[in-house]
């Protein structure tokens, strides 16, 4: 199938897309790396009447550190991501992420955000965001919004993004001492998208969490914040209270049968993800010994 006819204008500026956007409202769509927007409209998922072209605006572009903060521009692809030094020194967790991201066709012209914008529950960079601690920036002709990442995504495809504004960035923590990260999902093949994933970002003292965010994605509506987590925080890990933790994980949980899996098998990868990634974290392999998908 192609596309229903649409009208193009190509933005000069983030004034002037906002403009149009303003102009246009929910008859209007956002073109930046184009990777999930082109295959929904020519599926006719989607029909916009206008298609807002902003891949030109290179004040969009970019990553840059400044003191204890990482920005990244919202039309920065995926591919520069992978291979920034800056990212592997202070988000490492970004960069195994990206790694798993589609392909390398699709890392070279995706951006990281369109990917947030779109807002697939299965996508692995919306669950990184929530477990960086990560605020993004949006912009409308009224002035700019800053929205922590856990507060950003509402639902499949739907995040607090209104019709007249734009993503302009994202800001994120430099890890900290003593950060760890892990991240795993279960595909069916490398590059498609994930039966279940988890992003997860700690703080490890003398062999115990001091701070753990652990984010899974493909098992809900939109990146789950595991408030099984609290269960693992300033104790003594041991077998016993990750099964508590473990149990608890299977109530923050509302996954939904479908064409790639059921609901009860995503539940019991989420487990299987919530042991590796304790273990990982701690290097403790004891801790994995019922981690088997």
């Amino acid at each position: 199938m192609k596309a229903a006819a649409f009208a193009y204008a190509r933005a000069t500026s983030v004034m002037n897309a906002l403009e149009l956007l303003g102009a246009h409202g929910d008859r209007a769509k956002v073109l930046s790396g184009g990777q999930s927007l082109m295959p929904a409209m020519n599926l006719r998922l989607i029909s916009p009447e206008l298609i807002i072209d902003i891949g030109e605006l290179a004040e969009l572009r970019g990553i840059a550190v400044s003191g204890s903060i990482i920005r990244i521009g919202a039309l920065t692809r995926h591919v520069d991501l992978l291979k920034s030094p800056d990212i592997a020194a202070h988000a490492p967790l970004l960069t195994e992420a990206i790694a798993h991201v589609a392909h390398p066709a699709i890392r070279n012209r995706g951006t990281i955000g369109g990917s947030l914008a779109h807002a697939d529950p299965a996508s692995e960079l919306p669950a990184c965001m929530v477990a960086l601690n990560a605020t993004i920036i949006v912009r409308g002709q009224g002035g700019e919004r800053r929205v922590a990442a856990e507060d950003f995504f509402k639902g499949i495809y739907e995040t607090d993004l209104s019709a007249q504004e734009l993503l302009i960035s994202v800001e994120l923590p430099v890890a900290g001492k003593n950060s760890r990260h892990f991240f795993h999902e279960f595909a069916r093949r490398h590059g498609d998208y994930a039966i279940a994933g988890l992003a997860a970002q700690a703080i490890v003292e003398k062999d115990a969490f001091t701070d753990l965010r652990l984010v899974f994605f493909a098992v809900g509506d939109r990146p789950v914040l595991a408030r099984a987590a609290t269960n693992l925080v300033n104790v003594t890990i041991t077998p016993p209270v990750l099964a508590t933790a473990s149990a608890a994980l299977g109530e923050d949980l509302d996954p939904q049968d479908d064409q790639q899996a059921s609901a009860s098998m995503r539940r019991h990868l989420a487990k299987v993800l919530l042991a590796r990634g304790a273990s990982a974290l701690l290097g403790r392999p004891d801790l994995n010994a019922g981690g088997r998908a």
